[in-house]
């Protein structure tokens, strides 16, 4: 059995070395606070990568949706549709502003919202449609924009897992009205907490630096277009300091080696597990042709809980931390006060029962893969053998 040089941990933040001299930079310009010389950097290759009109940097992807629901005007007796497999920020967002979150299924394949259960899910009390691109693959998004304009509601991507990820050549985050970014520390690109609200419809541009901006016009008497700034609307406190955006600009100018190099561990697994998906023992991510992912993350699906429990238990006596991931929202305490279902949800009760996220991170060597796929491959043995026998049966 192969063994690697330490604990493989489930994430380890990836840094380039540049991100200290950035920050000293920072520093020495005594510009710590938000929209400084880093945060237009990281502004406008945002804009330019991802092709949005305005891209704006905050403290969170919790509160760049916040920011999309406040312009998408949701309220009391809004609702707005999201699968149920997802974190508790986009359900959070919704509630936050007073609206309703509609829980849907996911699709049994790329484990992203069902498309087919818009069609229900969607009423005249709904304002937005919210595609979450589950482990940086996407959504169908041909498919959920031609509902979105039949039925005249927005879409707002939740795109926190889908920084350098496409779908037809497309960026996730731009193709929706609103997008949002995550920065967290278990992003692919990361400045520790961070996030990016992404505006890509012309009529939301202005009220969102008026939102971003705790509701007043800042931006504007920044720009001389008012002699001084005021309270114009409702807004909040989003801006991320210029000082994490220094740190998250090294991260932006290394962003195709940090991709490459977490594609490189997602192919090394991809292959790894060939067999035992062969042997029915375990199902790989699936990715659409007209997909680009951007491997944050590898997961695998099992038979049932009782054998992804026993594969965390004995990962983690390999010294490999594997983990489960989302608890449906709608079986959740706060789900069944605050939100509503649309069908059964099966597809989202059984993967979330079954899924197991193995470690990826920029900068795992080969040894650490190999120790990880050794120790899936032997905890998975008893049921691989037992796959075999009945086949011969």
């Amino acid at each position: 059995m192969s063994r690697p040089s330490a604990f493989v941990p489930f994430n380890r933040p990836y840094v380039t070395g540049d991100e200290f001299v950035h920050m000293r930079e920072a520093i020495d310009n005594a510009h710590l606070s938000g929209n400084g010389p880093f945060s237009e950097r990281c502004r406008g290759w945002l804009e330019e990568t991802v092709g949005s009109l305005r891209a704006l940097l905050t403290h969170s992807c919790t509160g760049a949706l916040e920011m999309a629901f406040t312009l998408a005007d949701v309220g009391p007796g809004d609702e707005v549709v999201l699968p149920s497999f997802t974190f508790v920020s986009t359900a959070n967002a919704v509630v936050a502003r007073g609206g309703t979150p509609v829980f849907v299924d996911i699709r049994p394949d790329t484990l992203c919202i069902d498309e087919s259960a818009l069609e229900d899910a969607v009423t005249s009390r709904t304002r937005a449609i919210v595609p979450v691109h589950y482990a940086g693959i996407a959504c169908d998004m041909g498919r959920i924009g031609e509902i979105a304009e039949e039925r005249t509601v927005l879409v707002v991507e939740d795109a926190a897992h889908g920084v350098l990820a496409a779908v037809d050549g497309r960026a996730l985050g731009g193709i929706g009205h609103l997008g949002a970014l995550s920065f967290h520390e278990t992003k692919n690109l990361s400045c520790g907490e961070g996030g990016a609200l992404l505006v890509n419809d012309e009529r939301f541009v202005e009220r969102a630096e008026v939102v971003y901006e705790k509701g007043t016009n800042r931006q504007r008497f920044f720009r001389g277009e008012v002699d001084k700034y005021t309270w114009v609307d409702v807004g909040s406190s989003y801006v991320l300091s210029d000082l994490a955006a220094a740190y998250l600009w090294a991260q932006f100018e290394h962003a195709s080696e940090i991709t490459a190099l977490r594609r490189s561990v997602w192919d090394r697994y991809h292959e790894g597990f060939a067999d035992l998906e062969e042997k029915g023992v375990v199902r790989r991510p699936i990715v659409p042709t007209n997909c680009t992912h951007n491997a944050h993350t590898y997961y695998l699906l099992l038979d049932d809980l009782a054998t992804r429990t026993a594969l965390i238990r004995e990962l983690a006596e390999r010294s490999v931390n594997a983990v489960f991931h989302y608890v449906p929202l709608h079986a959740s305490p706060s789900g069944a006060r605050y939100g509503r279902s649309v069908g059964d949800l099966a597809t989202t009760t059984s993967v979330s029962e079954r899924l197991v996220r193995l470690p990826l991170w920029a900068g795992m060597t080969d040894r650490d893969v190999e120790h990880v796929v050794d120790g899936v491959h032997a905890s998975l043995a008893p049921a691989s053998r037992a796959r075999r026998t009945n086949t011969r049966r």
